[in-house]
């Protein structure tokens, strides 16, 4: 009873919902049962159900012992509205799945999801323009040319440029790197070192570079403060102040000796319910729907930690900012009250880790289009953010100095050929160097005093000291 693992790549969580559904029907334990008084051939009870795919699901390195029979619950109730399994009569689709004593039964044929089909496209190369290159829409053809009058000078200097005897003259245009190119730069080289990290030959069917913007990522890497928590232009896009509040709260709650909150019974509680309720009513999670794919992606890496945390922050430098800051103060204050002994229950039926990661990783990650596996892929997700969010949302340090070597190196190449003089007197060649800096001679090494002039002789027994 043990699933495959579904390395990063396309479509990853729909080869998790076919291989779940194919493993659920070849193996799970079918027998008679009966049921007011008739007898059912091939069968298996709700709670049955929930058993066996409770304890695959655990089992699996795809989802992990995070999971819990409720999501479980949940997931068979969409495998109930797909058609994967039916009720004994036959009924599926609208009827609703308990974790009872209710018989179940698999249908002829199972409806696995076919992978959805994206518009073929063109692959979106990022290229750094030529130095003579014309600006964008321009054209030695659209250049406006004013009328003259033709008189015979001006002719025999066209008729000669005709016939070959005078080269024409061309416009070149000296390429200036202006801030649209660096964040050209900064867009493709992310892109580029997150497909090396994901080990992708293309990042088409994880993610619309299109939708990538260069500006969130140049703001998530520059407007920090000293804890690394993004700083908003924006303050209208800032959390409310008494979200924030709640927050704060909770993430340094003190000793119970400590007054300065109020001590009525389940206040910790109130502040949680008010936390929870202003991030489940985003009305789209903090990774965004377009970066879906990606994230879970990513998740085939968590068998090599450094690789994913790796990947993790490269992809949460594509997030807006007011995203990202966001999923900084969530992930620092769920972090916080799970190490915090001091902390009361938040729930009379749930650990506090395991509360923490229902209640928060539907509003974290969730796909637009409903996948059927979302629930248990972003349980994995929170999980693994919450135990490396220290790590996951610092700015990766290798991308950062290769792309700033790279516009550096682009500007001095500018400089050297919009002003050669100038660029050849501040900065020397390596015969300039030479001359400037002569090598000095290599002193020769001090011989001993006692070393020997001819030390290859044998050494000679000399008579003794003593008189």
């Amino acid at each position: 009873m043990e699933h495959r693992i579904v390395g990063p790549g396309p479509y990853r969580a729909t080869k998790l919902w076919n291989e779940t559904v194919e493993l659920f029907r070849a193996r799970m334990p079918l027998r008679k049962h009966r049921c007011r008084f008739k007898s059912y051939e091939r069968c298996f009870t709700a709670a049955e159900a929930v058993d066996w795919l409770h304890e695959l699901l655990r089992c699996s390195q795809n989802f992990g012992p995070e999971v819990t029979r409720k999501q479980t619950v949940q997931l068979l109730k969409k495998f109930l509205k797909n058609h994967v399994i039916e009720d004994i009569k036959g009924k599926w689709g609208q009827e609703d799945f308990e974790d009872n004593r209710h018989l179940y039964r698999f249908p002829p044929s199972s409806p696995l999801k076919p992978y959805p089909k994206k518009p073929t496209c063109q692959k979106d190369v990022i290229k750094f323009p030529e130095w003579n290159d014309p600006p964008p829409s321009t054209s030695q053809e659209n250049i406006p040319v004013r009328p003259v009058v033709m008189n015979s000078e001006l002719w025999f200097k066209r008729h000669s440029i005709a016939i070959g005897e005078v080269p024409a003259c061309r416009l070149v245009y000296r390429r200036q790197l202006t801030e649209a190119n660096v964040e050209e730069i900064w867009k493709s080289m992310t892109l580029a070192y997150l497909q090396k990290v994901l080990g992708l030959d293309s990042l088409e069917e994880v993610l619309d570079i299109k939708l990538v913007n260069s500006k969130f990522i140049i703001h998530n890497v520059y407007s920090v403060s000293k804890q690394g928590v993004v700083i908003l232009d924006d303050k209208s896009k800032e959390l409310p102040h008494w979200v924030l509040s709640a927050m704060k709260c909770l993430a340094n709650w003190p000793n119970c000796s400590d007054l300065k909150h109020p001590m009525y019974l389940g206040f910790e509680k109130d502040v949680f319910k008010t936390i929870a309720d202003y991030y489940g009513h985003l009305k789209e999670p903090l990774l965004t729907f377009h970066l879906f794919d990606a994230f879970v992606s990513v998740l085939g890496l968590l068998q090599k930690e450094k690789m994913a945390i790796e990947a993790f922050q490269v992809c949460c430098l594509l997030l807006p900012p007011e995203n990202r800051r966001k999923l900084q103060l969530l992930m620092r204050m769920m972090a916080r009250i799970c190490l915090n002994k001091e902390m009361p229950p938040l729930c009379d039926g749930f650990g506090t880790r395991t509360l923490m990661v229902q209640t928060f990783s539907r509003c974290i990650l969730c796909s637009k289009d409903e996948v059927d596996l979302d629930e248990l892929l972003a349980a994995r997700l929170v999980t693994f953010l919450m135990d490396n969010y220290q790590e996951i949302l610092k700015v990766p340090s290798a991308l950062q100095t290769s792309i700033e070597e790279r516009v550096a190196h682009l500007r001095r190449v500018q400089f050297q050929k919009s002003y050669p003089e100038v660029y050849q007197e501040r900065f020397p060649t390596p015969e300039s160097e030479a001359l400037l800096f002569p090598e000095k001679p290599k002193p020769k090494p001090q011989l001993l005093m006692w070393a020997l002039k001819n030390p290859f002789q044998p050494f000679q027994r000399t008579r003794s000291f003593r008189m």
